[in-house]
């Protein structure tokens, strides 16, 4: 219900920043040829593998040609996960994802969703070569598609099987993953959510999914050789019109509090709560009935050579920096490995500056650099951002277990909804602090503080109160 999927119409390159590429044939069936000694099933992983899969990094540090980074707010623990996999399906093939937890077990949300939500996307597509295998279909590649395709490049039907193919798998994991999260034993997610913003990179194609108000922008080179932003995503708010009207159109409501009247919220009919700041997320099933739902938004794009990076962010960083800000904090960057860090740092202090009563909320960054090329080693470490000063970092905290008993990126305190303090005594709250700048505090001795914070970026009000009064539908 509600479905929004747009694709961007574009003409497959045959390079990508200058070098020949394969046309994007997944190794699902596409491929008339040969196996390799690597195939796209050798690739497919489980959640019990996850842990020994090589180049998936989800905590702060570097891979081959990404950096992430992600820092707690003041809000309590660090709800804000991430992911840059590569070699996800072969060689040439990045995952990239930031996801925002939101209410009391977003942590937990953002987190199973990160881990489970690419396993299930390889999965979905190594089924489709288990039905593709021994179909008579083609893969064109690099410049022989020119010569080779004919008709068919010329009517786009390779383009559109490409984006079709793709825009199907992201829907079925999106669709899975939400399935599984209501279904799942140990893990409440009635008023409990996350945002998703997904990319995957082949070549010199780039295929977008994404719910919620992360977001993803590219830095790329204008004509006259001066970096600009390019926005890939768009906030899918409650106030945007098609998605005011599928939720009003299911009986929830759209309107803001009188005293943040820039942030749109959803509301249950029949209660003030819980008011989420976005119109599509994981989770959050006691809005599912009214007009929230987890179908993602789904876009396709060609690169080209002047394109350069592209950063990928939790609101915690958009909030309070612009597209051009992102830009160009992360191209004058000293070392690529550095970006993602100098980005949140960026992102923290105008927290401090344009809302110095305000708690800054948690940030998440993933910066992927499209050549493909990141600093040395030596480099690396001579700007102190090496995996392990990362890893032992305040912003860090200790390693944490996920819901299902993995190893997960650090725990901090966070916070989660929206009231300022002197309304918590009015709901009858507790008050709880984490201790200094970037002071770790167990989430186990933190108690979830439903109402307490600030009028910005707050994902959730008040948890709904159901009772036997409640009208029916």
């Amino acid at each position: 219900m509600g479905a929004c999927v747009s694709t961007s119409r574009s003409t497959c390159s045959s390079k990508s920043n200058g070098e020949p590429v394969p046309l994007p044939c997944l190794g699902i069936g596409f491929c008339r040829q040969k196996r390799t000694k690597r195939t796209f099933s050798d690739h497919v992983a489980t959640l019990q593998h996850l842990p020994s899969i090589p180049n998936r990094v989800f905590t702060n540090g570097k891979s081959r040609s990404s950096c992430i980074f992600t820092q707690q707010g003041r809000k309590g623990i660090n709800q804000d996960a991430m992911i840059v996999w590569e070699d996800f399906m072969s060689e040439d093939v990045t995952f990239c994802g930031v996801f925002d937890g939101h209410g009391p077990h977003g942590h937990l949300v953002a987190r199973k969703v990160r881990d489970a939500l690419p396993v299930k996307l390889q999965s979905f597509l190594n089924s489709c070569q288990s039905r593709q295998n021994g179909s008579d279909q083609t893969c064109f590649k690099g410049n022989s598609m020119k010569s080779d395709v004919g008709d068919l490049d010329k009517d786009g039907s390779i383009e559109d099987k490409l984006n079709s193919l793709w825009r199907e798998a992201f829907l079925k994991s999106y669709k899975a993953m939400d399935k599984e999260l209501k279904s799942h034993p140990n893990l409440d997610c009635f008023c409990s959510g996350s945002t998703a913003i997904t990319i995957v990179k082949q070549g010199s194609n780039l295929f977008m999914g994404y719910i919620g108000d992360s977001r993803a922008i590219m830095g790329s080179k204008d004509s006259n050789d001066s970096m600009v932003a390019v926005q890939l995503t768009v906030d899918l708010k409650p106030d945007l019109p098609r998605e005011a009207e599928r939720i009003k159109r299911c009986k929830g409501r759209v309107f803001a509090l009188q005293d943040e009247p820039e942030v749109p919220r959803v509301w249950l009919p029949f209660d003030d709560a819980p008011g989420l700041a976005m119109a599509r997320a994981f989770g959050d099933f006691c809005l599912k009935e009214y007009g929230v739902i987890s179908i993602p938004e789904f876009s396709h794009r060609t690169l080209t050579e002047r394109d350069q990076f592209i950063v990928l962010a939790s609101d915690g960083v958009w909030d309070v920096l612009s597209n051009e800000d992102v830009v160009e904090i992360v191209s004058s960057a000293p070392t690529r490995a550095s970006a993602a860090r100098i980005l949140v740092d960026s992102a923290a202090r105008e927290w401090k500056l344009k809302y110095p009563t305000s708690k800054m909320d948690d940030c998440a960054v993933v910066c992927l650099f499209l050549d493909g090329k990141m600093d040395s080693e030596s480099d690396y470490d001579e700007q102190g951002f090496s995996s392990a000063t990362l890893d032992q970092s305040n912003h860090s905290g200790n390693a944490a277990e996920s819901d299902d008993g993995q190893r997960s990126e650090p725990c901090l305190q966070r916070n989660f909804t929206v009231r300022s303090a002197e309304e918590t005594d009015t709901y009858g709250r507790p008050a709880a602090e984490a201790g200094g700048d970037g002071e770790a505090v167990n989430a186990e001795d933190q108690n979830w503080l439903g109402l307490e914070g600030v009028t910005r970026v707050n994902s959730l009000v008040q948890l709904p109160r159901f009772s036997e009064e409640r009208p029916g539908p």
